[in-house]
This record gives C-alpha cells, structure tokens and sequence, in this order.
C-alpha cells in the first residue's frame, strides 16, 4: 500500500510538473502571439476605475484573447495590472497582448481635437463643448456661475478668458478639463505678450488689453489687417473718441440681434455700445488667439482713425472723417453685388 500511495504520489507530480511546463508554454505563446483583429485596427476604451480584470474579459470578448488568464496572470504577477491607464486605445493589426499591455501602461491613447474658433462668445464655446461626444460632460449649462465656482475666475465675467486655440484630449477627459487648461493657456499667452508690450498703451491693465483683442478679433476679416485695426482703436482711446464699433453693439444686443444692425441698434444705450459710452466696454466680447492679443499690445503705427469694410474682406482706413466718409459713399452706400465682409476661403 505505501509503495502504491509513493508511486501515485510520483506520477502526480509529474503530471503538475508536465501540465506546468504545458501551461507555461501555451501561456507564453499566447501572450507573444500577434492577436487577431476583425480590420487593420480596434479602437479599445478602459473607463476609469476599471479594472485589470474587467480589462482582460473585455479583451477575450472583443475576440483579442483566447483566454484572459495567462494575461491577467502575468499582469499581476509582474505588477504591472496597477499601472495600466484608462483611455480610448488604438490596436493596431501584428500587436501581442503583451504589446497591448505597454501600450495601456505607456497611456498611448487616442488623441481628439477641440477647437476654440477665434471670435466664438462664452456659449458658443460651451454649446460646442456640449456637443462633443468623445467628451466626458460634467458642466451644468443652466448654471450662471458654476464657470466662476469650479475654475475660481476673478473676473466678473467669463467672455473672453479661453484662449481660442486647437486642444488634444483623450476619451477619459472631461469638458471642464478643456476649460481648465485654455484659461491657463489665456493667462499664460497674455502674461508674455503683455510683457512685451508697446510704451503708452491707453489700458490700466492686462484685462482692459484682452477686450481690445476681442474687438480686433471680431473686427478683422484678414489677418494681416490685425495689427492696424488695433492702432485705429488705440488712438482713438487716445484722443477720447468713442471706438464706434459694430460688434460691440451686436454684444450688448445679446438675443434680441435678429442679424440686421440699425440706426436704432446704434443710438441705444448698453454698456458696450462704443457709439454712446466712451472707453472700452466692460469685458470681452469674444474668444481671441495670440495674434490679436499681439496686434491690441503692439498696434501698428500710423495716423488712421477709422476704416470701412471694403465688401470683399478687407478694410480702407483713413486719417480724416471727410476721407472716411469718402469711402463709405463709395463702399458701403453703393455696395457690390458680391460684397462680404470676410475674405474667402
């Protein structure tokens, strides 16, 4: 009996020994193996909190695994299964699992892009943003001050504090996440240009420079216009001559604008009509780039105190309101057929 029981004893020992062996081999040959793919890719998310194995199930589900043990084993083990990323993942066809591993752990995901147009207010910005699916949305559009409460803004208004520039994000990123990083990006875009600004700016500080961006923003139809359009606005300040300037009446009409400015738009009195208050209006009216706020703190010299729209995108500027009125008979009372007031695309 106990020469039986050392027999039986020796031959299950080899048997674990031999299925070890057979198990080791299967599972290195499966974790090096290129995987199979339905196409030359698969785009693979991992939510956050997810873990590693939901992440291996989802793979053997999607078909990249023949089984999620030997990867979920190695993982573990190594101790890498705490150190994978969420995110949006592209799988290209030739991958092995171990290869997808590094790809999770490195956070390779896929990137999106966002773009703040120049010239967009604060709700287009965050209608665009509401719709944008590859985002995770966490804002309250109905709420007023929720902007002022999560990014701690110090200013009275949130118009004009995003920088308008392209953002990359990945699926697990949050709408909140976009606004955080271009009103960083705003601050730091216009400490360095403020930095090398002209001497005699008519502007108390910093903010007083952005809205002027923002009027040059909506003003300028071609780019090159920027910097003399802003030297228009910066002697007129100067000479305490309203800035007279269409978009911010457009502003201050907020809804009621139907699309058609009228004498009547222009004789009312809001606090960003620059054709009855004097000075800036209170905030920004728009989003603006580097190159305007470049043109509002290094305008372009010379002696031009307006400018009308020429109807093909660009502008005519005058010295003199017997020039300017000059122009506006010729320009704006007799308007060509294919008049615009952007250049084309």
């Amino acid at each position: 009996m106990i020469k039986f029981l050392k027999r039986l004893l020796l031959v299950s020992t080899g048997l674990v020994f031999i299925l070890g062996i057979t198990f080791s081999y299967t599972s290195y040959r499966s974790l090096t193996s290129p995987v199979k793919l339905p196409g030359s890719y698969l785009d693979f998310e991992i939510p956050n909190g997810s873990s590693f194995r939901s992440v291996s199930k989802q793979l053997y589900a999607r078909g990249l695994l023949d089984s999620p043990l030997p990867l979920r084993l190695y993982a573990r083990f190594s101790g890498k299964s705490a150190q994978v990323k969420a995110g949006e993942y592209r799988l290209e066809a030739g991958l092995t699992p171990l290869e997808i591993l590094a790809q999770f752990i490195d956070g390779r995901s896929i990137q999106h892009a966002f773009t703040i147009v120049e010239g967009w207010s604060v709700n287009e910005l965050l209608a665009a943003l509401a719709q944008e699916p590859k985002l995770k949305h966490t804002l309250d559009l109905s709420s007023k001050t929720q902007l002022h409460r999560v990014l701690g803004l110090k200013e009275a208004s949130a118009e004009g504090l995003f920088f308008a520039d392209t953002y990359h994000f990945s699926r697990s990123d949050s709408d909140l996440s976009i606004l955080k990083r271009a009103y960083a990006r705003m601050h730091e875009v216009l400490d360095k240009e403020w930095e090398k600004r002209a001497k005699g700016l008519p502007y108390k500080n910093q903010y007083e420079a952005l809205i002027m961006a923002s009027i040059v923003e909506k003003e300028t139809g071609l780019a090159e216009e920027r910097g003399e359009i802003a030297g228009v606005f910066v002697r007129r300040l100067k000479k305490k001559m309203r800035l007279q300037t269409d978009p911010t009446v457009i502003y201050g009409l907020g809804e009621s604008y139907n699309g058609n400015l009228t004498r009547k738009h222009l004789k009312t009195k809001t606090s960003y009509n620059t054709y009855v208050i004097f000075g800036l209006p209170p905030t920004p009216i728009a989003m603006a780039g580097r190159e305007a706020i470049h043109a509002s703190v290094q305008p372009k010299d010379g002696d031009s105190l307006y400018f009308v729209a020429r109807g093909d995108g660009s502008h005519y500027f005058s010295s003199s309101l017997k020039a300017h009125n000059k122009a506006v008979r010729e320009y704006q009372w007799k308007r060509r057929s294919d008049y615009r007031s952007a250049p084309k695309r």
